[in-house]
This record gives C-alpha cells, structure tokens and sequence, in this order.
C-alpha cells in the first residue's frame, strides 16, 4: 500500500466502474489515489481528513474506469496505414512485407510514438507491441520502441518478435528482414535482460515472441519456449488467425493450429496469442485447459475478412480473452475503444447473436481481461485498493452521451468519449483529451515525414 506520506489525488463526483470480481459500480463515488496506487474507491464523498492531497478533481459528468489495455499490436505499421485496403491477411502481407523490410530505427521511433500517443489520447494506459521485423542493419528497433512507451508514460510490454523464416525457405517475408535461429534467440534474450522490470509496479517488461507458425520454424518456437521460462517471462504469438494457416499447418505439420503449439511448449497460462479465429472445441478446450489467453482483435479480423472468433464459447469455458487493436496497417484508427464496441457488435453476428456479449462484458475485456493475458491481474485491470493508480475520466455529460442513462452503455456503444484524465501509475499523462508528455503535432509530423520516407525507399527498392 501506499505509504501515509504519499500526495493524494482525490476524484470525487462521478459513476465508477470498477471491473472488480463483483463488478462493483457507484453512481455517484470516488477514487482516492495516493503516490502510485489506488488507495480507496467508494460511494459518495471521498474519507474526510485526509492528508497530503495536492489536486481535487470535481469529476460530475464522467465516468471513472480502469485504463484500457492493450494486448496486441505492431507500432511499426504507424507508417504503413491505408494501404492493400481489399487483402486477405496472405495477400495483404505479400502485398506489404517488401516495403516493412525497408524500416529502420527512426522509422520505428516515429510509429511508435505515434501508435502510442493514438492509444493513450484514447484511454489506453498499458499496451503490448509484437515487433517483429528487424532487417539487418536497422539499427536498435527494440530500443526505439521502448524509448517511446517511456516518453509518452505507458505501461508497456514489448513483445520481442522474431522471424528466421524467409522466403527462401518458404516463408513471406524477404530474407533479409529475417534472423538466424541463433541471431533470433540471443537478441531476444539480450532484449529480456536489459528491458524486463518484474517489479509489481513495472513500467517495462518484455516477452519473447516469434511472429507466427508460418513465419518461423519448429525449433525457433520450441527454443523461444524453452528460453522465455529459463528467464521467467511470458510468451506471445499470432495464432490460428486465418483458415489458409490451418491449411498451412496441416500440409507442413500434420496437425492444426493448436495441436501443433502444444507440441512446441505453447500452450500454459504464461502465453497468449493474437486472433485466434479458426478455433474449433478441442482448440478451446485446449486453451481453457492451460489458461492460455487469447488477444481479440476484432477490428483488424473483420479488415482481413479473417472471421469472427468465438469469443462468448471462450469465455464460457474459461479462456483469458483481452482486447487488441492490432497493428495499424489494418486496423487505421490504432485506438482500443474501437474494439470495445466492435468486439460486442462483431461477437452479435455470430452463432450466440444478441447474447454474445453486453457492454460490462466489453469493458472487461478491455480492461481486467486485457490485464490477465498480460499476467498483470493483481496490479491493474480493476479500480481497487492496493492496485496500480492506471484509470480513466471519460466525460458523458455532452451531446454524443448526455442522453443515455447508462454511463458504461455509453462508454461501449456510444461514440468515442472525450478523455478528460488519464492516470498510469499515479501520474496524469492526458488531460482534456491532449496529451501532457508529448507534442502531439510533432509526433504526426515526423511520422507523416518517416512514412513518405518510407515509401521512397520502398519505390526504389
């Protein structure tokens, strides 16, 4: 807990979700927050004579959550949007990995800030970034990235991607944006090394994350297994995203998607994967087993014409499901409250139509859900006492909300809400829907600049 000694922020006057395991709700509370931690959550007026508080926020009209989290995306693709708008998920990455070969360490500095400060102006206060790509002589991307995770003030997992499958031996991507096994492996492990903070109030920490079954070999995933719990990290990768992958998998392995993982090591409850479309019972089955957690991308699948994922037979059978926005060369507006309201919508036109999800479900996912695919449920995901001071202020009380009586039907099927606060571990990072850590001009300057750079070098490639 937060010592006696610590500054006080009070937040008082506003409907609170909590997220908590009852899904506590107040229509009129507070939050009390003290140094980096949520000290008291409640009805009515916040505890009188408290000490050493510096701000009081008269928070009627808004609506109090925990900050979203992010579990997916590819911040590099900040400088590759609208472009292959009418691929498949194959053609639109033959379509695009000759031009992501050609990406470089101020490339990568620029789309993440940009990335990043999309998705905290929005209400996102953790995010995990899966990258992937690193052509020789790049420079650090991984670095660059975590760089910019700081400089904007989120909590951040880097995802260390990998690849060491090029086209020369059957794979996608040009072989000179691939590592070796060895190069792969090591890089990967000096990343973890010099990044990963284990710390219950951890700013930056880093999984080991070969990009997908396609794009890697059977004993890169094998050892990256074996070398993420050596270190005592989590892993990460794409899965079963596409009905060509299965098809992949059965030709290559003999077995689908997940039979094939779990022959690797992938399956446990120290792994989550993206998408997860194409699973059938046994695969959920599977998963629920281990408590592997899957991140639902629901914006980018339907962009990809991927499908829709079973995300209500999940959560009934006990899958960790979180939300992801999913890298911006598909999913262009690169903000999670998107997936709040698509992730319900899409899940509807499914096989469980108006019972698949309701808005408190949505706002789990993008929240408490989002936190236990992380491994990060007992610090964040929920407004609670001893958890980390991550929230949100979203204001309702305007035309785009003013008239639905509901404040979390508004947050999830209303328009996207102004951000008033955001708070990452005690400290405000977005206030009246600006940031307050970055020049948001300038980082779309220099990613405006970064991305046509980009595409000249692409051309001439």
């Amino acid at each position: 807990m937060a010592p006696s000694a610590a500054q006080r922020t009070v937040i008082e006057n506003c409907a609170i979700a909590t997220v908590d395991a009852g899904d506590t709700e107040h229509a009129s509370g507070h939050v009390v927050i003290a140094g980096n931690r949520i000290e008291s959550v409640g009805a009515g007026r916040a505890p009188e004579g408290l000490e050493n508080v510096v701000r009081r926020i008269d928070a009627t009209g808004h609506l109090v959550t925990p900050g979203l989290v992010n579990t997916h995306h590819h911040f590099y693709q900040w400088i590759t949007r609208g472009l292959a708008t009418d691929h498949n998920l194959f053609d639109w990455l033959v379509a695009l990995y000759p031009t992501w070969a050609r990406i470089d360490e101020p490339m990568v500095r620029a789309a993440a800030r940009g990335s990043l400060a999309m998705m905290a102006r929005g209400g996102v206060t953790t995010a995990a970034d899966h990258h992937y790509v690193f052509p020789r002589g790049s420079g650090d991307l991984s670095g660059a990235i975590i760089g910019a995770a700081r400089e904007t003030g989120v909590r951040f997992t880097l995802a260390r991607g990998s690849m060491d499958r090029g086209e020369s031996d059957g794979g996608l991507p040009p072989d000179f944006a691939v590592e070796s096994l060895e190069g792969a492996l090591a890089a990967t492990e000096a990343t973890v090394v010099e990044h990963h903070d284990a710390s219950f109030d951890a700013m930056t920490q880093v999984a080991v994350a070969p990009c997908s079954p396609f794009s890697v070999s059977t004993e890169l995933l094998r050892q990256g297994a074996e070398l993420a719990r050596r270190l005592g990290v989590r892993l990460h990768t794409h899965g079963s995203e596409t009905v060509e992958e299965e098809k992949f998998c059965r030709e290559l392995f003999g077995m689908g998607p997940t039979d094939y993982f779990e022959s690797t090591g992938w399956l446990g409850e120290d792994v989550w994967m993206a998408h997860c479309v194409h699973m059938n019972d046994s695969d959920i089955a599977a998963f629920a087993r281990t408590r592997t957690g899957v991140a639902h991308c629901p914006s980018s699948n339907a962009r990809l014409a991927a499908g829709i994922a079973r995300v209500p037979d999940m959560l009934a059978a006990g899958v960790p499901v979180g939300l992801g926005v999913d890298g911006t060369a598909s999913n262009e507006s690169g903000e999670l409250h998107t997936e709040l309201r698509n992730a319900l919508l899409v899940n509807r036109l499914g096989a469980h139509r108006e019972a698949a999800l309701n808005a408190r479900q949505a706002l789990r996912l993008g929240t408490h859900g989002g936190a236990r695919v992380l491994g990060r449920e007992d610090e964040i995901g929920s407004l609670e006492p001893g958890k980390l001071a991550d929230l949100v202020l979203w204001k309702l009380d305007t035309l785009a909300h003013a008239s639905i009586a509901d404040p979390v039907t508004a947050l999830v099927l209303g328009a996207a809400a102004p951000v008033t606060a955001s708070f990452v571990n005690g400290r405000q990072i977005v206030e009246d829907g600006r940031l307050l850590t970055v020049d948001e001009d300038a980082v779309a300057r220099s990613t405006r600049d970064e991305a046509r750079r980009l595409a000249r070098i692409a051309a001439q490639g």
